[in-house]
């Protein structure tokens, strides 16, 4: 059991060290992503992400919902969870003219779940909370001026760490809350390029560094009713919180192209520029059903205002989004010994009416999931092998926009271990 324990803890620092290193290097690449913070992630453990992304009301001891953290009163009294994800996503980006594809992978998360009282459960994890990374190129006529040439990039994301604690109020009912730290940096480059010998060329460069706290309560109850049937309800409410940013800003004048750009001066700089980013208010709630243990079916519904957002005290076309999430897991024989009736088969779809609006149209998203569960033994009966399938579409060629498919294939990995048992020696 020991020797258990050390390896856990090794693979885990092993895995968080990596993720780390994998983050600092993304390269996404969505013209989507640069508006707000960039992409936003979805932030499901691999489990739920193939039922549809639905958590609200789903509690497990098998698995920790970071989306509800009322749901961690769910570990066993006796065990440590760990959860570590990764995933590849393959994006294919078209216009009414062009096309383009790019793929990246990465750790996706990793997080950990631990008994602290009888009525007391704590989880901690890191989170990418969003990711950018965009170049476009555009040109317009203006009078007087005649072409310009404008090349848009940008580059970076933030992660989340929290700490995660939930309590049990009565039978079925328990409250929990995550305090999260974001942190991470936004970085944009515009160039303008003008034609002809009596203007210059302009960079600007922009670093946004972030970093606050902000909460996320939840609430749970779940009750069994008759030997067969069990029920939950469950919401959830992220504060619109104040994250504070520093920015800094560099214009540079040029002679030249951006490819190849020969820096003729400095027009201005502003340095530690103080400010704050508004992140939105979140509601959601969800319904979940399970049967025998064996057919799961569950239902979300999530509210962001994303309407109020600002980012030193700017706006960015985003409006307020509506989310469904749907799914069902089925598994043939829960209380079998046997490899084959204990796999977990999971489907789900969500809509989202998305938060960006471009050339006053809506970005809405769509995505279908499937997903196994695989159970093994290495551990414990409860460690599990998930793997996930998504395929989704965002976006659309009218009005002279971009159509985003993607298609995503996560793997995530949930140790669960016995650490406070002691051994009895007879």
């Amino acid at each position: 059991m020991y020797r258990n324990k050390a390896f856990v803890i090794i693979l885990l620092a092993l895995l968080t060290a990596m993720w780390l290193d994998c983050f600092a290097q993304n390269e996404i690449s969505s013209p989507y992503s640069r508006y707000g913070v960039g992409l936003v992630n979805n932030n499901t453990n691999g489990t739920l992400a193939s039922m549809g992304g639905i958590s609200y009301a789903m509690q497990s001891n098998n698995y920790i919902n970071f989306r509800n953290p009322a749901s961690y009163v769910a570990f066993d009294s006796l065990s440590f969870v760990g959860d570590i994800a990764f995933c590849v996503k393959s994006m294919y980006l078209k216009t009414s003219a062009l096309s383009q594809k790019g793929t990246i992978g990465r750790l996706n998360y990793i997080t950990i779940g631990l008994p602290v009282t009888k009525h007391w459960r704590t989880s901690v994890g890191f989170l990418p909370f969003s990711d950018q990374g965009y170049n476009i190129t555009d040109s317009r006529d203006i009078t007087d001026i005649g072409t310009v040439n404008y090349k848009y990039t940008g580059e970076g994301g933030l992660m989340q760490l929290y700490w995660g604690n939930a309590f049990k109020i009565c039978k079925g009912l328990s409250i929990g809350l995550n305090l999260s730290y974001l942190f991470g940096t936004l970085s944009s480059v515009r160039y303008e390029e003008f034609k002809g010998d009596y203007f210059y060329n302009y960079k600007i460069a922009q670093n946004d560094y972030a970093d606050g706290i902000y909460l996320q309560g939840g609430i749970q109850y779940v009750t069994q009713i008759g030997e067969f049937h069990r029920i939950g309800v469950g919401a959830v409410y992220e504060n619109a919180a104040y994250v504070w940013v520093k920015r800094n800003s560099l214009v540079n004048r040029y002679t030249g192209e951006y490819s190849s750009v020969v820096t003729y001066d400095t027009a201005y700089s502003i340095l530690n520029q103080k400010g704050n980013l508004r992140m939105p208010q979140l509601i959601g709630g969800g319904l979940m059903y399970s049967f025998k243990d064996k057919l799961t079916v569950g239902l979300d519904v999530t509210w962001q205002n994303w309407a109020k957002f600002s980012l030193m005290g700017e706006s960015d076309s985003l409006h307020n989004s509506f989310t469904t999430n749907v799914g069902l897991q089925y598994i043939p024989d829960p209380s079998s010994g046997k490899f084959g009736k204990n796999i977990a088969i999971r489907v789900g779809a969500k809509y989202s009416t998305g938060y960006m609006q471009v050339n006053n149209t809506p970005i809405s998203d769509f995505a279908v999931s499937f997903g196994l569960g695989l159970p093994f033994k290495t551990f414990s009966s409860k460690c599990a092998i998930n793997l996930m399938f998504e395929y989704g579409s965002m976006g659309s060629t009218k009005n002279d926009l971009i159509r985003q498919d993607y298609f995503q294939v996560g793997l995530n990995l949930i140790l669960v271990e016995r650490w406070y048992q002691r051994v009895k020696l007879e």
